[in-house]
């Protein structure tokens, strides 16, 4: 995470990280088979993390859908801002778009997800993986955008995001 977030993710080299981490090469391999797919399982152990406080939050109760959306949508700001070097860099170097690719993967899943739970009475019936897809390169590229602008704060990009939810979402 600390070379990450000094240089894009493509450049690092395995023998790098084997050296950083005090292991060989073949340990590297024998678990990720690219320094990228370490980085995408670290990233995304850390966003199944603010997952589970949403599912404790879900089972207490005490939120209304409106909360839990912002909460949700708040949680991974705090995700973004904590690894927001590398983040940049895999939002500004092309070679480092898997990073980007993954996070959108990962909205998919949860928005599969969501919406298979999903009760609202305004949720259209139509195919569920093409609104997932659609709401997860519409948050990653919120995500981008808001990277991509020093003026915008975290709350300023909370707000927009739950502003564009669908409203069945909520």
């Amino acid at each position: 995470m600390e070379l990450a977030s000094q240089r894009p993710i493509s450049q690092i080299t395995v023998a790098e990280l084997a050296d950083r981490a005090g292991v060989t090469r073949a340990t590297f391999y024998n678990h990720y088979s690219s320094p990228l797919e370490l980085l995408i399982h670290v990233l995304l152990v850390d966003l199944e993390g603010a997952h589970r406080v949403e599912e404790e939050r879900r089972a207490e109760g005490d939120y209304s859908a409106a909360q839990m959306l912002r909460l949700t949508t708040a949680d991974v700001a705090a995700h973004i801002e904590r690894f927001q070097a590398l983040y940049r860099h895999a939002v500004r170097d092309a070679a480092d778009g898997g990073v980007y690719e993954a996070l959108v993967r990962h909205f998919a899943d949860y928005a599969l997800t969501f919406l298979a739970r999903c009760t609202h009475p305004d949720l259209p019936d139509v195919d569920h993986q093409v609104v997932a897809q659609f709401v997860a390169h519409g948050f990653a590229g919120a995500i981008k955008v808001w990277l991509g602008d020093d003026t915008l704060t975290t709350a300023e990009f909370v707000d927009a995001a739950v502003a564009a939810a669908p409203v069945w979402w909520s």
